[in-house]
């Protein structure tokens, strides 16, 4: 058995991927704080808000096999694929399900108020989906880690 190849394999697209959308759900929770002035770690494992995490991690999946296989390769056309429809998903689908969901909110409260004998209910989610900005915001640190991933060795070098 050979020595564990990390740089140019798919562990250096899966570290990128993951790792984008992890440092992306930390700058919610970090965004949070500085809105709420306290700390909410649910927000680690909700949707919606700015960056998105599924397109920092979907882009920085699809920017790593680019480095590591090529823009002309197989793999880069269906990652970048995929990715697109992901994030088409995040600002369009997930969005439209949020505002109706908030509408939907709206509107139950409303009765609620005019029907005190109504029983309590549980709010629907509504930060599901993102805004353009929050989609191409994820898109921008999709891009930026896994270059820092993939030059990782030469930025050691530099910085010693």
């Amino acid at each position: 058995m050979g020595e564990f190849q990390f740089y140019n394999t798919g562990y250096e697209a899966l570290a990128s991927g993951l790792l984008s959308a992890s440092i992306a759900q930390f700058i919610k929770v970090i965004t949070y704080l500085c809105t709420h002035k306290k700390i909410n770690f649910k927000i680690f494992t909700t949707t919606g808000g700015m960056p998105s995490s599924h397109t920092a991690g979907v882009i920085a999946l699809s920017t790593s096999v680019a480095l590591i296989q090529g823009l002309d390769s197989l793999l880069f056309a269906v990652s970048l694929g995929f990715s697109l429809v992901i994030m088409q998903d995040a600002a369009g689908l997930r969005r439209a399900a949020g505002k109706t969901a908030a509408t939907l909110n709206r509107l139950v409260d409303e009765f609620v108020q005019k029907n005190q004998e109504v029983k309590p209910y549980a709010a629907l989610k509504e930060l599901l989906g993102h805004t353009p900005l929050e989609v191409f915001c994820g898109m921008l640190l999709g891009i930026f880690i896994p270059f820092v991933v993939h030059n990782f060795n030469s930025i050691v070098a530099y910085l010693s």
